[in-house]
């Protein structure tokens, strides 16, 4: 079967967003996948992560950031819509192949080779792909995930898609369809609507603050829980706030060209969000080790930073909820 976009996994360049030099050259699994297949489409994935106004901390883990599907087809023209799953995925991945559409897909991260050192053929994890050639016959995949464009062969592909049964897998997988309109093309008339959207449904308070409050109360169970729990302790919380604020950093440079003069003044508090997140992380992981941390002032910078940041945008946006929510 053809590629539906012209790209091969060899020399795959992947955006700015995902470089080695970023602080978080990766976010997750979903939302890295969607810079990517922008990218690859010759579209700017940065002003749909305006979502990043948005993130928020829920009390015990910080927002799984993705691209709002409200957003995507108001600046691309590109629908996203779930799928009714009835036959095995890979069929109606194909299906989608004929009908000119992409498709994202759970699947089990034991069967992707780019996951090699973490989960490839150690751990079942679940994580989101986007196939982009599908070859029965000689038993390959090349695929999105992550922070790149991938190809799996042999028993990956049958374990990838579970074609060992003859029916629907016991777990069915989330699928979505990713209509690509013709002629698709970067709308920039909306970029000032999805802005506005993200930032009047920012959450009240501070969440920064929060989750501060949070990590210090965890310290001494992380202590005790030892690096695997740490781990898929620190991804939900830290990863995720750092990642977030990196992203809204580059959003705010960016909608200082197009047409919110001064936003960009926001962009190196949010950075100072990222980096301080990285720097918390290895403290907890020091503190995972056995070792005695206090996170607490690193954790008020970010905060405070998170705060100021936010107030330019706020301001410079335009938009005020109808709670006049403080930051604090």
């Amino acid at each position: 079967m053809a590629r539906l976009l012209d790209i091969v996994p060899d020399g795959y360049s992947s955006h700015a967003i995902h470089r080695d030099d970023r602080v978080w050259a990766q976010t997750n699994c979903y939302l890295d996948l969607w810079i990517e297949v922008l990218h690859s489409l010759g579209l700017d994935p940065v002003p749909a992560l305006a979502c990043a106004f948005s993130s928020r901390f829920d009390g015990t883990q910080w927002t799984f950031l993705k691209l709002k599907a409200e957003d995507i087809v108001a600046l691309y023209g590109i629908d996203v819509a779930e799928m009714n799953v009835w036959r095995a995925p890979l069929v109606h991945i194909e299906d989608n192949f004929e009908a000119g559409m992409l498709s994202t897909v759970e699947v089990d991260g034991y069967w992707l080779p780019d996951t090699l050192g973490t989960s490839y053929h150690e751990a079942h994890t679940k994580t989101t792909i986007v196939p982009n050639r599908i070859d029965r016959v000689a038993g390959e995949l090349e695929y999105f995930h992550n922070s790149g464009y991938h190809v799996l062969r042999g028993e990956d592909f049958s374990g990838v898609f579970d074609l060992d049964r003859s029916s629907l897998p016991s777990f069915v997988p989330y699928v979505e369809q990713i209509r690509l309109a013709p002629g698709y093309a970067m709308n920039a008339g909306n970029v000032a609507e999805v802005a506005r959207r993200n930032v009047a449904v920012r959450p009240p308070g501070n969440p920064v603050r929060e989750l501060g409050r949070r990590v210090v109360e965890d310290s001494e169970w992380v202590q005790a829980a030892g690096m695997d729990a740490f781990h898929l302790w620190s991804f939900g919380l830290l990863r995720q706030c750092g990642a977030s604020a990196e992203l809204a950093g580059d959003v705010s440079e960016f909608l200082d060209t197009a047409g919110f003069s001064g936003t960009v003044e926001a962009a190196a508090g949010f950075r100072k969000v990222a980096a301080g997140a990285k720097s918390v992380q290895f403290q907890m992981a020091r503190a995972a080790r056995g070792r005695a941390v206090d996170p607490r002032d690193q954790l008020d910078e970010m905060a405070v930073s998170w705060k100021n940041s936010m107030e330019i945008i706020t301001s410079i946006v335009g938009v005020e909820s109808q709670r006049h929510l403080r930051l604090v």
